[in-house]
């Protein structure tokens, strides 16, 4: 569970709806018209430039931005150290019953036990991550879409509010309140954009970076182990794959 997601979003939302409380009633911001040129405007539209499947997929990956658990690469590094030197000494098919928290490593140790190829393995599982770059990328490519045109549906929106105002101007009494559902459409528009789809695809583009670089870690791991790697050096291996900044200031190479 990602609670910095949640908690921002929560505050966003809560601070948007106590100014609107606090100078009025919330129904002055609810307008049927205006809900659906922007929210079906924006889904529509986007729905034009990627297939049905990818539109669909968009809303699983954003799942990750709220949900997501954060591997500890020394939790990873610690775990491959203790299976390399299982392996070393038992030989690969005495992890066949071990205990492997994460489901790529273990999908890459099991891989190793079932007796293929080195080659196959990193073939495979260089697949694998490639794949939930892909998936997360069109995730990313949706809400930035959604973030660019939100906006743009809530002007037509306006647009359409003013025309509509301008053509009852012989009503004097009708001119506030059609100006002020002309509007909302703006406001939808920027709330939708600025409060949660631009907000996501940064959060999605975080939440890439760190599983690929995890993935790309176990997936050097699994070959260490594969071929036999002493454990010690193959430790020393994975701690390249960590930053400086996260680097333990016992462990400094």
């Amino acid at each position: 569970m990602d609670f910095a997601s949640i908690a921002g979003f929560i505050l966003g939302v809560s601070i948007i709806m106590w100014a609107i409380l606090s100078g009025g009633s919330l129904t002055l911001f609810v307008d049927a018209p205006s809900i659906a040129i922007v929210f079906g405007g924006t889904f529509g539209v986007s729905l034009m430039r990627i297939s049905l499947t990818d539109f669909f997929l968009s809303f699983a990956v954003v799942a990750k931005a709220f949900i997501n658990k954060r591997e500890d690469p020394w939790v990873i590094i610690a775990d491959v150290v203790r299976l390399a030197d299982i392996a070393r000494k038992n030989g690969i098919l005495a992890l066949e019953n071990q205990d492997i928290s994460d489901s790529f490593l273990k999908k890459g140790i099991d891989l190793c036990v079932d007796g293929h190829g080195q080659d196959f393995v990193r073939k495979l599982m260089t697949q694998e991550i490639n794949q939930m770059v892909v998936s997360n990328e069109i995730g990313q490519n949706m809400w930035k879409g959604v973030g660019d045109m939100a906006p743009a549906m809530g002007m037509i929106g306006t647009l359409v509010g003013l025309v509509q105002m301008l053509a009852n101007m012989g009503d004097p009494s009708s001119i506030g309140p059609s100006m002020a559902v002309a509007l909302i459409t703006t406001f939808y528009g920027a709330v939708i954009s600025n409060c949660f789809a631009l907000p996501m695809v940064d959060k999605l583009a975080m939440v890439l970076k760190h599983e690929k670089a995890n993935r790309e870690l176990i997936l050097e791991a699994v070959s260490g182990i594969h071929e036999g790697m002493n454990p010690k050096m193959l430790e020393v291996l994975l701690m390249s794959y960590i930053s400086d900044k996260k680097r333990r200031p016992s462990e400094s190479l």
